[in-house]
Order: structure tokens, then C-alpha cells, then sequence
């Protein structure tokens, strides 16, 4: 999604064979602004595995509270429909990479 697009995402549609992580995020946020660099990194490095979503944790309230997301920044990884991995706060490159691979396997 366009980082100007504020329209609503479905990352519960992810196909059986290709993830998706969904960017939380509050546009008001500072950290959320912070992360923006490290999920545009996702985007190209992962592109073939993952397709990744941001979602306005103030417009789709209802979508994130059925994430089971508590606060933003936070990145949802969903596989098969199901959520399998979450990270929530300021994350690093690291982390995130550590989740991809930990469901991710090749």
C-alpha cells in the first residue's frame, strides 16, 4: 500500500502460499514514523515470500482489535489465514528478520 493510501487492508485474504505482514501503525505516532524505513527493507527483501500491509491502527480499529494487536507500532505476520507471529513496539531489522525466518523456512 502506498504510504500516502490510507485505505483498508485485509491481510486475513494471505493466500496458502505467500505470508503477510501487517504494519500496525498510528500515523500520529513518532514510532511508527521510525519503522517506516525498516518495513520498506521487508517490502524489497521479501517480496517473492511476503506481502507486507500497513494498516491505520486508528481508522480499522475493529481489524486490528481482531489481530489481537494491544499497541502500535507492531507487525502481525499472517500464514494461511491464521496469525503465527507478532513483534509490538520499536522493533529492530533483526527482530523482524528473526520472525520471517522463524515461520518462513524455505
Amino acid at each position: 500500500m502506498e504510504s500516502g493510501s490510507r485505505a483498508a487492508a485485509k491481510p486475513m485474504s494471505a493466500g496458502p502460499t505467500r505470508a503477510t505482514l501487517v504494519f500496525v501503525r498510528r500515523y500520529s505516532s513518532g514510532a511508527s514514523r521510525r519503522m517506516d524505513s525498516l518495513v520498506a527493507w521487508v517490502k524489497v527483501t521479501q517480496k517473492r515470500r511476503l506481502q507486507v500491509l500497513e494498516l491505520d491502527a486508528d481508522r480499522h480499529s475493529g481489524l486490528v482489535a481482531r489481530l489481537g494487536v494491544t499497541t502500535a507500532p507492531s507487525l502481525v505476520l499472517v500464514k494461511d489465514r491464521r496469525v503465527v507471529g507478532r513483534l509490538e513496539g520499536k522493533v529492530s531489522g533483526r527482530q523482524i528478520d528473526d520472525l520471517i525466518r522463524r515461520h518462513l523456512q524455505a
